[in-house]
C-alpha cells in the first residue's frame, strides 16, 4: 500500500460568518469519523476555511483498506437441508450470494445449534472510491439550521456551491456532490490575485492558493494575522486594541486575506459614553475600539479590509465616513435623553408590560425594591439605596439610547446615575443587577448591588415559576437558568449567609396573588438545586457529593458549599470508603430495628470493643459538635476518621441482634449515637 495527502475542498458563495469555524470542525470530526469506521488510516486531518470555501487535507492517508478475513453465518443446518438431505432454498440462497455451493459451506457449532457458514477473504476498497460517498455524508451532517437550494438545482447546502476539488495527491477523484463535479478548478480571491486557480497535487493546494489565488486558507493564521496587525496599530498610537474574541472570529470568517488599517472619527464623540460608541463600532461595524492603558476610549480604531489597495486613503476615509453617522445617532440619542433625570423616565415603565400576567416592569421593579430591602439585612447594605437602585433600574429601558442600543441596558442607566448625582453604589447597582451575563463574568461584590442583583434574579425565578412558565427543552425565553446559577455564585463566591427557603417565600408573599401555581416555593427551591449540582459538576465534583449533603437538605447555599467542599477533602482520606462502607451498614441494622432506644446504659456494656467505640464517641462527641456549630464541616469530617478502628473492632467483636433485649437496645442506642454524628454534615453512605 502506498500513502498519499488528499485534498477536498467545497468552494461555496460566502459562507455565515458567526458558524464558519462551526461548520469547518464540524466537517472535519465527521469526515475522520468515516475514515475510522471504513479503517483508513492517515497520518492528519486538518480543516480550512474561508468566507468562500470549506476543506480538508488528510495527509499520508492509505490508498486502499486492508483486506479482511469474513465469518459470515449460514441459515440454520435443521433449515438449510430437508427432511431428504438436501439443500432448502433459504440455503441455496445464501450459498449463491456468497459465491459458493452449499456442500462448500462449514459447520458452526454453538449452544444453541448448528449453523453454516464460511470464512472469506474480503479485499478492501480503493480508498478512491469511498471518498466521494464519505464526503457526500460528512457534508450532509453538518449542522445547519436552514438549508437553501439556488437556481433551478434540487440540491441543498447552507449557501450555493459552485466548485468542488477531490484530489489524492495529483489524482483526480471524479464524483459529483451537491450538483458540482470534481476537477482541478478551484476559486482564489474575489478581488485579488487569479479568480481561477489549477491545483495538480493535494501538496499544492495551500501554496497554490496563497501565491496564485491571495487566499491564506488557514483560519487559525488569518486570525493570529489579524490580532497581531491590529495589536501592531495599536502599540503605534500608544493604545490598547480590544480585542474581543467574538468580534475576531467573526472578522476572521468575513476576509480570505486581511489587512488592518487605522482610521479615526471625530473627538466630539467622546463625550457621549464610551459603551454606546463601542457597541455601534464592534457589533454594526466590525471595528476594533482603541483605548488608552488606562481604559479610555481614544478617536481611533481599526478595521480589517479583504482588500490592499495601493492607495489606502480611500479605503480610510471610506470606513470613517461609514461610522460618523452611527456614532452622530449615539450623540444624539444621548442628548435626547439628558434632557430628563433617569428617574423622570420610570412613568414610562407603567405602560411597559413585562410580562402578561405579572404586569408592567414598573411593578416588577417595585417587588425587585421589596426583596432587595429584605435580603439589604443579611447582607449588610444600606435598605434605602437598595430601595432607590431597584426604582432606578430599570428606568434605562425607557430611553431612547437603549430603544436603539439594546446591548447598552443597565450600561446606560449607570451612566445616567452617576450624572443625575445619585450614590455610586445605586448607579453600579444599575448596571450589576444583569451580572453575571454568562460563564466566567464578573460578579456583585458590595452590598447594594449584590442585594439588588441577587432580588432581580429571585423575582424572575418566582415569578416565571408562579405563572407556569418552566423551560421546556433549550427554550428559556426569561432565562430561568441564567437567573439561578448568577444567584448561585453570588452567594457563594460572596460568602452572603442567610436562609433560601425564607428569601423564596418573601418573594412568594411579596407576588402576592400574582403567584398562580401552589407549590412555586418549592419548586423554585429544587430548581436552584438542580443548577447547583451543575455549577460543582463545573468544577469536576461528583454528582455523588452532592447527593450526599443534598440528603441532609441544608437550607442555606453557603452552608451547603462548606458541606461540599468537607465532603470532598473527607472523599480524599484513606478512612472514607470503609467509613462510608460503615455507615451504610449501621444504617441498614437501624433501619431493620423497632428499637428506638437512644440511651447508652454503662452497666449494659459487655465487650471490650463496645467499650472502645463509646469511649471514643463520647471523646470527640463535643469536639465535633463545637465544629458543626461553627459551621466548619471539614474539620468534623476529618476527625470522624479516628473512628475507624473503634468502628471496625465493634462490628468484628460485637452482636448487635442478641437475644437479651437489654444489651440489643443497648447496643442499637450506641449505633444511633455513632449515625448521629456521622449525618451531621452529609450522608457519606452515598459516597461509593
Amino acid at each position: 500500500m502506498t500513502d498519499k495527502n488528499l485534498l477536498l475542498e467545497l468552494g461555496t458563495e460566502e459562507l455565515p460568518p458567526k458558524a464558519l469555524r462551526k461548520l469547518a470542525t464540524a466537517l472535519h470530526d465527521e469526515f475522520v469519523k468515516r475514515l475510522n469506521t471504513h479503517g483508513l488510516t492517515f497520518s492528519d486531518c486538518k480543516w480550512y476555511a474561508t468566507p468562500r470555501r470549506l476543506a480538508l487535507i488528510t495527509t499520508a492517508l492509505t490508498d486502499a483498506q486492508p483486506d479482511r478475513e469474513l465469518e459470515i453465518k449460514g441459515p440454520a443446518v435443521k433449515a438449510a437441508f430437508d427432511a431428504d438431505g438436501k439443500p432448502t432454498k433459504a440455503a441455496q440462497g445464501w450459498a449463491h450470494a456468497n459465491g459458493i455451493q452449499v456442500e462448500d459451506a462449514q459447520r458452526l457449532k454453538t449452544d444453541k445449534g448448528e449453523w453454516l457458514y464460511i470464512k472469506t477473504l474480503k479485499k478492501g476498497e480503493k480508498t478512491v472510491d469511498l471518498i466521494p460517498s464519505m464526503f457526500r455524508e460528512s457534508l450532509a451532517a453538518l449542522p445547519i439550521p436552514k438549508l437553501m437550494h439556488w437556481g433551478d438545482k434540487k440540491e441543498e447546502f447552507v449557501r450555493p456551491v459552485h466548485t468542488l476539488c477531490m484530489l489524492y495527491g495529483d489524482e483526480l477523484i471524479e464524483g459529483e456532490i451537491l450538483g458540482v463535479a470534481s476537477s482541478k478548478t478551484i476559486m482564489g480571491h474575489r478581488f485579488m490575485g487569479q479568480k481561477q486557480i489549477t491545483v495538480n497535487s493535494a501538496d499544492d493546494y495551500l501554496t497554490a492558493l496563497r501565491e496564485q489565488g491571495l487566499v491564506i486558507a488557514d483560519y487559525v493564521e488569518r486570525k493570529a494575522s489579524i490580532k497581531a496587525q491590529v495589536e501592531k496599530l495599536a502599540a503605534s498610537i500608544h493604545g490598547v486594541a480590544d480585542l474581543d474574541d467574538a468580534l475576531l472570529e467573526e472578522v476572521t470568517s468575513l476576509v480570505e486575506n486581511p489587512h488592518v488599517f487605522l482610521a479615526n472619527f471625530e473627538e466630539r464623540f467622546l463625550k457621549v459614553p464610551s459603551e454606546a460608541l463601542v457597541y455601534t463600532m464592534k457589533g454594526d461595524q466590525k471595528y476594533f475600539p482603541i483605548y488608552t492603558a488606562e481604559g479610555k476610549l481614544l478617536p481611533h480604531f481599526a478595521f480589517v479590509s479583504n482588500i490592499n489597495p495601493s492607495d489606502t486613503t480611500s479605503l480610510i476615509s471610506g470606513n470613517e465616513r461609514v461610522v460618523r453617522p452611527r456614532l452622530a445617532d449615539a450623540e444624539f440619542f444621548f442628548n435626547t435623553d439628558r434632557k430628563h433625570k433617569l428617574e423622570d423616565f420610570h412613568e414610562r415603565l407603567e405602560t411597559i408590560v413585562y410580562q402578561k400576567d405579572i404586569g408592567t416592569i414598573a411593578y416588577r421593579s417595585s417587588v425587585v425594591a421589596a426583596v432587595a430591602k429584605y435580603l439589604a439585612g443579611f447582607i449588610g447594605a444600606d435598605a434605602a439605596l437598595c430601595e432607590r437602585a431597584a426604582y432606578l433600574a430599570k428606568c434605562d429601558l425607557a430611553t431612547t439610547m437603549v430603544t436603539e442600543f439594546t446591548d447598552t441596558q443597565g450600561i446606560m442607566g449607570m451612566h445616567y446615575a452617576e450624572l443625575d448625582g445619585e450614590d455610586e453604589h445605586v448607579a453600579r447597582a444599575i448596571f450589576e443587577q444583569y451580572l453575571p451575563r454568562f460563564a466566567g463574568d464578573a460578579i456583585p461584590s458590595a452590598p447594594v448591588e449584590m442585594a439588588v442583583s441577587l432580588a432581580e434574579k429571585l423575582v424572575t425565578l418566582v415569578g416565571i415559576v408562579g405563572i407556569n412558565q418552566l423551560p421546556k427543552g433549550d427554550k428559556d425565553p426569561y432565562g430561568l437558568r441564567r437567573a439561578a446559577i448568577g444567584f448561585i455564585r453570588i452567594v457563594i463566591k460572596n460568602g452572603l449567609n442567610f436562609n433560601l427557603v425564607d428569601a423564596i417565600d418573601t418573594t412568594v408573599k411579596t407576588l402576592g396573588d400574582k403567584v398562580k401555581v401552589a407549590d412555586t416555593a418549592s419548586i423554585v427551591n429544587e430548581y436552584v438545586f438542580n443548577r447547583l449540582k451543575a455549577y460543582y459538576q463545573d468544577q469536576g465534583i461528583g454528582a455523588e457529593i452532592f447527593a450526599a449533603v443534598l440528603s441532609v437538605r441544608p437550607l442555606n447555599l453557603l452552608d451547603f458549599d462548606k458541606r461540599v467542599k468537607a465532603v470532598v477533602k473527607f472523599k480524599s482520606l484513606p478512612e472514607s470508603a470503609y467509613l462510608a462502607s460503615a455507615y451504610k451498614r449501621v444504617n441498614n441494622i437501624l433501619s431493620k430495628s423497632q428499637i428506638t432506644n437512644t440511651e447508652i446504659k454503662e452497666e449494659l456494656i459487655k465487650e471490650e470493643a463496645e467499650a472502645k467505640l463509646v469511649s471514643q464517641l463520647k471523646a470527640i462527641q463535643p469536639e465535633i459538635s463545637t465544629y458543626f456549630s461553627n459551621g466548619d464541616y471539614e474539620k468534623a469530617l476529618t476527625r470522624l476518621s479516628a473512628l475507624r478502628d473503634d468502628v471496625d473492632g465493634f462490628f468484628e467483636k460485637v452482636m448487635v441482634n442478641v437475644d437479651d433485649a437489654a444489651l440489643q437496645a443497648n447496643r442499637i442506642a450506641i449505633l444511633r449515637a455513632l449515625s448521629a454524628i456521622f449525618s451531621n454534615t452529609a450522608d457519606i453512605s452515598v459516597l461509593y
